[in-house]
């Protein structure tokens, strides 16, 4: 079942409550089904290229404008929950919408295994295959170069957006200085939570999350009741909190593995690059992937369509301790989605109430400013100092970064250009 948004004066109130708290609502589209939802999305998994932001017009040009699966105000709303949360915001809002459309949690599955599964194959293949392609030094140092341009694009992007005046550009400065001085997972997190914090003394006064909107706010129902969102998003914390303990307990690597990309995926701010920093300290740090097979890795992931989060994938079956392979690889891709699919379903019977108060607008701003440090602190290491050696690599990055931002030249592009400069420099 698709949303129904009510924007008329006057709409019914009785209906517009009854449909909030039963999960009732009707639409204009006929219902869909699980098989027509994984169909639509698996076609967006095998073309939709050039990140989250790119993605989100991928979406709109197909379920809203073509397949008219609802309309833009409610199409609106969904964005606005999922670039609230963390997590991966593309897969977030994909998941939502087979969910809506496919009539509940199935179809929300069938949504993202159709947009997910094409990138992730295509990743595990290249890790098990990362034997043959070692031999190729120059290709894997290219891979390195256009993982440089590719974050130095989204820092740049993001400050633009999410770092627009003086207080947000000090909270964002002071998270990358913790950060690089921190230099681990914990310091990070003390980061994005001291950022929120600052945003409601700094941040109470910049424009709304959602923009402004011309007329009465339009309200989504969904398909689901609060309790059912309660017991999501009690689930989300026990995953985050008992597996550590567990895992330190026992020393099962799977456990650790899982929990791992669990936190990852949980404390993603501002888009899928903010991952990389996550996971290069929970994979690079203690031993279980190389920093040259991480940084090959994430250069890979930029030349496949669909969510940068399927880099998991590559790093649970490139990885040293077992398990690793295919085992590996999907632990991995499940534990990093999982925290923001149970998050965004959950939150969804509270959305309507929660995105009205202003001082949890503020804590985002002032989160999403941290993010950007983050990802400052990330492209300097081990990005920049992981692949920059000498004055031709610096050339080749900044060459890169300008066709990404410039010449709007398509991402994979970029990296077949890349790879074949890594080639010519070796």
């Amino acid at each position: 079942m698709g949303p129904h948004v009510m924007t008329e004066q006057g709409a019914p109130r009785a209906q517009e409550t009854g449909a909030q708290e039963t999960g009732e609502h009707r639409t204009g589209a006929p219902p869909g089904s699980p098989g027509e939802v994984f169909g639509a999305f698996l076609k967006l998994g095998l073309t939709s290229f050039g990140g989250p932001v790119a993605h989100l017009g991928y979406f709109r040009d197909e379920l809203v404008l073509r397949r008219r699966w609802m309309d833009d105000a409610a199409y609106g709303d969904l964005v606005a929950l999922c670039q609230f949360l963390p997590g991966p915001a593309s897969s977030q809002l994909g998941f939502t919408l087979g969910l809506l459309r496919g009539g509940g949690l199935v179809g929300g599955l069938a949504a993202w295994a159709g947009f997910t599964l094409p990138s992730a194959i295509a990743l595990t293949g290249c890790a098990l295959g990362a034997a043959s392609l070692a031999g190729t030094d120059g290709v894997l140092h290219g891979l390195k170069l256009v993982a440089v341009a590719v974050v130095a694009q989204a820092v740049w992007g993001m400050t633009r957006t999410l770092t627009p005046d003086r207080d947000r550009a000090g909270i964002a400065l002071a998270a990358l200085a913790l950060v690089v001085f921190a230099g681990s997972a914990l310091g990070q997190v003390v980061a994005i939570a001291l950022g929120a914090l600052a945003g409601l003394v700094l941040c109470a006064e910049a424009p709304p999350v959602r923009g402004s909107v011309s007329g009465p706010e339009p309200t989504l129902s969904v398909p689901l009741t609060r309790r059912t969102g309660a017991l999501l998003l009690a689930l989300f914390a026990v995953l985050l909190v008992v597996p550590p303990v567990i895992a330190a307990a026992s020393h099962v690597q799977a456990l650790a593995l899982f929990d791992a990309f669990y936190r990852s995926g949980a404390l993603v701010f501002g888009g899928g690059h903010v991952v990389l920093p996550l996971l290069q300290a929970e994979v690079v740090a203690p031993g279980w992937v190389s920093a040259s097979t991480f940084l090959a890795g994430y250069g890979l992931a930029q030349a496949v369509p669909g969510p940068l989060f399927t880099f998991a994938a590559y790093l649970g079956a490139a990885m040293g301790p077992e398990p690793n392979g295919i085992a590996g690889a999907a632990v991995a891709l499940v534990a990093i989605f999982l925290p923001g699919l149970l998050l965004v379903t959950g939150m969804l019977p509270f959305w309507d109430q929660l995105r009205r108060r202003t001082g949890a607008q503020a804590a985002m701003r002032g989160a999403n400013a941290a993010v950007v440090g983050l990802i400052g602190a990330a492209l300097y290491s081990p990005v920049f100092t992981g692949a920059v050696f000498d004055a031709p690599d610096f050339v080749a990055a900044v060459a890169g970064f300008l066709l990404l931002t410039v010449w709007r030249v398509p991402p994979l592009a970029v990296v077949v250009l890349l790879a074949g400069a890594g080639v010519l420099l070796a």
